[in-house]
């Protein structure tokens, strides 16, 4: 058996054995309430009585960043003529610390990704503070604070910044007490602000220190340290602290906590180390260190926050009347939209609200979420280049970690930008899906359901048209509805894309009718269903009036390519949106996405599934959107109990009134040829008035192009009047000169 000595910091006596490495330990702590020259006679009384001595709290030496110093006191102590060896845990602290953060990140990925580190203290913590940087952390230290009051908070980002305050700030603490470089609770008064606390997402270092100087309240931080007791358990508990971890291992297999401090582990490790004359040294630790399997011990100290699955989800604004609408920005309606909307496009994310409630009814999954904005509308994004938007992203998605967010969704328009999600997946840590798996089967779900409400008992008969047939969604939506109708058109502006479309689906369903064109005017008359995903502006998408009595239009674009004014010409005709889903659980998203509750748009609900199922993973990216991953998100939805909503035009859920009325309008209208063909002028009249739209933005009728032009031209005509002005006074001065 061997048999450990640890002097430390505090007072009391205890002991316990432990069967490490398979080795059975016999440990005794001894407190030395903070004082060297009981810690040196506790040194010399048992000298000679047990393999290791480890000195708990009294380091030999001080370090942050790479600068070191002796601390008199203790490397006095560690240097003491002693039969028994001495250690302080420096040799592996750094080490253990390192490996540490890696098998907690394994443990619990993402728990520190893209946080707000402070170090409390980062004195003799070099591993814990580069470790959590490489996280993507911002890392901040108190010590200036902590020990001389003083505000400056070097960060580790700033190598010299932090090398050039270690050294003065190590030379002043050199002969400090061993209590003043670690205060325990209540022994000590903090006189600094609490600011850096309210900034940090995490503080690490020792608990005692933590303890005293931290504020009484810590709500939702997480606590990283090197070991802890249950009365520091309890006190953090009673902070609100949320999550708790312990880095080093444990010696034993019945400790769930992590109590045991670098000190203690290093002279466990010593006494075992094969050979007893080899240097105190890390190597000479790392036979042994590989043999070691543990996992730190991170404890949920709020147990309805262990088991959360969390995913993060990107909106942006439709147009400027959201911008308005934004509580922060309701001053701008006094500024004109143009410019409103071109400012708003720059700015940062912003972070707007909790998604909570979620919770599968199979497995009990409990999933949140975070919702994230962009500022940018769709006309912004499409004005500047794909990195613009990729930049911003790539910003939300280093704020959904920081949030502890393990899969991060696009919505709207910022899943179509570029490369539909490739780059920002690629550039980012956090798995990325656009959702539009779950679109493309929401979207069909829809426009089946509407189908039957419009009294098409036999889907199988008809014809559907898919505008923007070759876009991400409207590719793969056209190969799965050639298997359910037969009958298909494809309407792209891109003929290359089209032609190789339609092979496609020849060769996957023989049999199967498809006619391509660039433009839907020939076929809309012909079409039962309609399925538009373009992501086109200023323009006329689909014209209305030229559709057959009854037909569905399942508007599938964010913003819609369809306004309401342009439906109402034709209240036949149903136009409905994509197909929401209702997530299952009391869902909250904490603002309004312009839904009824408990409903989101398929592509946030694809975010929330994955995250509820424990995909953590790159999903949907891309144009090529495969039938086979949306048959398997439909499994999921499925599996998990996701549901449809009910079907919606214009924001308003349609009732089986609605649907009869528009039934006996459609059967009217193909009774009466002639009353439809009045009718349809009339809308005809109409929709010539009205300018050519679509997402919501008008086509550019050459407005600034033409004021530009007057402007240049009256600035043109001004520069000819100086300038025939000078010529003619120029003359006279020149005739006047000759008559003299």
């Amino acid at each position: 058996m061997k048999k450990i000595l640890v002097i430390h910091l505090n007072a009391g006596v205890e002991e316990q054995s432990v069967l490490f490495l398979q080795d059975e330990i016999h440990i005794k702590r001894i407190g030395c309430s903070g004082n060297a020259h009981r810690a040196k006679e506790l040194i010399k009384t048992n000298d000679g009585k047990y393999d290791v001595i480890a000195l708990e709290g009294l380091p030999a030496y001080l370090q942050l960043g790479t600068v070191k110093r002796k601390h008199i006191a203790g490397f006095a102590l560690s240097q003491l003529k002693t039969k028994t060896l001495i250690v302080t845990g420096e040799e592996i602290r750094s080490g253990l610390e390192r490996w540490g953060i890696i098998l907690a990140d394994r443990a619990e990925p993402g728990i520190f990704s893209q946080k707000r580190i402070l170090m409390v203290p980062g004195l003799n913590h070099s591993g814990l503070a580069e470790a959590l940087s490489q996280k993507g952390s911002a890392v901040r230290y108190a010590d200036p604070i902590l020990y001389f009051d003083l505000p400056n908070f070097p960060g580790v980002g700033y190598r010299e910044t932090l090398e050039q305050a270690a050294l003065p700030t190590l030379e002043r603490l050199q002969d400090f007490s061993f209590r003043k470089l670690q205060p325990i609770p209540k022994d000590y008064n903090p006189r600094h602000t609490y600011e850096p606390f309210k900034w940090a997402d995490i503080i690490a270092g020792d608990a005692g220190v933590i303890r005293s100087c931290a504020p009484e309240k810590l709500k939702d931080k997480t606590i990283v340290v090197e070991w802890a007791t249950e009365e520091d358990l309890e006190d953090f508990k009673n902070r609100g602290v949320k999550i708790v971890v312990t880095i080093m291992p444990s010696l034993d297999e019945e400790d769930q906590l992590g109590r045991w401090s670098a000190a203690a582990i290093e002279a466990v490790l010593a006494a075992l180390r094969p050979h007893r004359k080899a240097l105190l040294a890390e190597d000479t630790y790392l036979d042994l260190l590989a043999d070691i399997e543990w996992t730190p011990s991170i404890k949920y100290l709020k147990p309805e926050e262990e088991g959360i699955n969390k995913f993060a989800f990107v909106i942006h604004p439709l147009n400027v009347r959201f911008i308005h609408k934004h509580p922060s920005y309701r001053w701008t309606k006094i500024l004109p939209n143009d410019l409103v909307e071109a400012f708003a496009a720059y700015l940062s994310p912003m972070y707007l609200s909790r998604i909570t409630g979620g919770k599968s009814p199979t497995t009990g999954q409990k999933i949140e979420g975070h919702l994230i904005t962009l500022a940018a509308t769709p006309r912004q994004m499409m004005k500047h280049d794909e990195r613009f938007t990729y930049d911003r992203l790539e910003k939300a998605a280093r704020m959904a970690e920081r949030k502890g967010a393990r899969i991060m969704g696009l919505g709207a328009f910022t899943s179509v930008v570029g490369d539909a999600g490739i780059t920002v997946a690629h550039e980012s840590d956090i798995a990325i899906t656009s959702g539009n798996s779950l679109t493309v089967s929401a979207t069909l779900e829809a426009a089946k359901e509407a189908l039957k409400k419009m009294g098409r008992t036999d889907l199988t008969k008809g014809k559907a048209m898919i505008v923007g047939a070759t876009g991400s969604i409207g590719s793969v939506c056209s190969r799965l509805l050639a298997q359910a109708i037969k009958d298909v058109v494809l309407v792209s502006i891109e003929p290359e894309r089209l032609i190789e479309l339609k092979r496609t689906i020849k060769n996957e369903t023989p049999g199967a009718k498809v006619v391509i064109a660039t433009r839907p005017d020939q076929f809309q008359g012909e079409s039962d269903l309609i399925v538009s995903t373009t992501s086109a502006f200023g323009q006329r998408v689909i014209d209305i009036t030229k559709c057959k009595p009854g037909v569905v239009i399942c508007d599938v674009a964010r913003p819609p390519d369809i306004s309401e004014q342009e439906a109402e010409l034709r209240p036949d005709v149903l136009v409905i949106e994509s197909g929401e889903v209702i997530i299952p659980g009391e869902i909250d998203f904490g603002y309004d996405i312009g839904l009824p509750k408990g409903v989101a748009y398929a592509c946030l609900a694809e975010t929330a599934l994955l995250a509820m199922d424990g995909r953590f993973e790159d999903y949907t990216l891309g144009r090529n959107i495969t039938i086979e991953r949306v048959k398997e998100i439909y499994h999921l939805f499925k599996k998990h109990q996701f549901k449809i909503a009910g079907l919606r035009s214009f924001g308003i859920e349609l009732t089986e009134e609605m649907f009869h009325e528009k039934i006996a309008l459609a059967e009217k209208y193909n009774s009466d040829p002639e009353l439809f063909e009045k009718i349809n002028k009339e809308a005809e009249e109409k929709l010539a008035e009205m300018p050519l739209t679509s997402k919501g933005v008008r086509q550019s009728r050459g407005f600034w192009k033409k004021r530009f032009l007057e402007i240049n031209h009256k600035i043109g005509d001004f520069i000819f009047w100086l300038s025939d002005r000078r010529n003619k006074k120029q003359i006279l001065k020149e005739e006047a000169a000759l008559g003299k």
